[in-house]
């Protein structure tokens, strides 16, 4: 799959903060002697709108709405979880050939800003990226293509010639509708079938290679 611009994801993919997120949805159901549902998980990831759908099935489950407390403390238990996980197997492989090969990259995620490059600081890995595409920046996140389509727009990139990558059958979803090919390589806590709309689905980055695009593209 040559391409000349990568639109990789962030949450799952460069780093799987997907496991600390699910974890800390296990240990407050937990908490209240439940079990975190697979479905509930499986409805929510990728999705900026996760926190509420679990929380409301939780509430559902309790008879009664989630304190702030219990919310903030289900978030700080994420973030520390979270600043424990190292970059996910093959991505700095993968960022160090696309810079041997002049291969441009971006991050595109849902998620909100100040959490993507707090991370990618973190991981010594922010340099690498020509543009960081955020929540904020698009009317709508994942699965609808906006942010794709945004961070195209910035890089001057066409999508015929760039390639996205993905965790998630949101992130799938929204690199399709964007005109993107797209490769999945599914989280410690994602399947294969879930991604099975990507046009490569993979066990491992490690497992990705990708050439410098070098074919012309006719104008219309």
């Amino acid at each position: 799959m040559p391409a000349d611009t990568l639109l990789l994801d962030f949450d799952g993919l460069i780093c799987d903060t997907e496991r600390a997120a699910h974890r800390s949805w296990e240990l407050l159901y937990d908490r209240h002697g439940l079990v975190f549902p697979d479905e509930v998980w499986n409805a929510m990831a990728g999705r900026a709108s996760g926190e509420a759908y679990a929380a409301q099935d939780l509430a559902g489950r309790l008879g009664r709405a989630l304190s702030a407390a219990e919310l903030a403390e289900r978030r700080a238990e994420k973030a520390r979880l979270a600043a424990a996980e190292p970059l996910r197997p093959g991505v700095a492989r993968l960022l160090e050939s696309a810079a041997r090969r002049d291969i441009r990259c971006a991050v595109v995620s849902s998620s909100d800003r100040h959490w993507v490059l707090g991370h990618l600081e973190r991981l010594t890995v922010r340099a690498r990226f020509t543009e960081v595409v955020t929540g904020e920046q698009a009317e709508a996140r994942k699965p609808a293509p906006d942010l794709y389509l945004r961070a195209l727009g910035l890089l001057g990139a066409g999508p015929e010639t760039s390639l996205a990558v993905e965790d998630s059958a949101v992130g799938v979803a929204a690199a399709k509708a964007a005109g993107l090919r797209c490769v999945a390589v599914p989280g410690a806590r994602g399947t294969r079938p879930a991604v099975a709309a990507a046009d490569l689905v993979l066990d491992s980055l490690e497992q990705l290679d990708v050439p410098r695009n070098t074919a012309k593209v006719a104008s219309a």
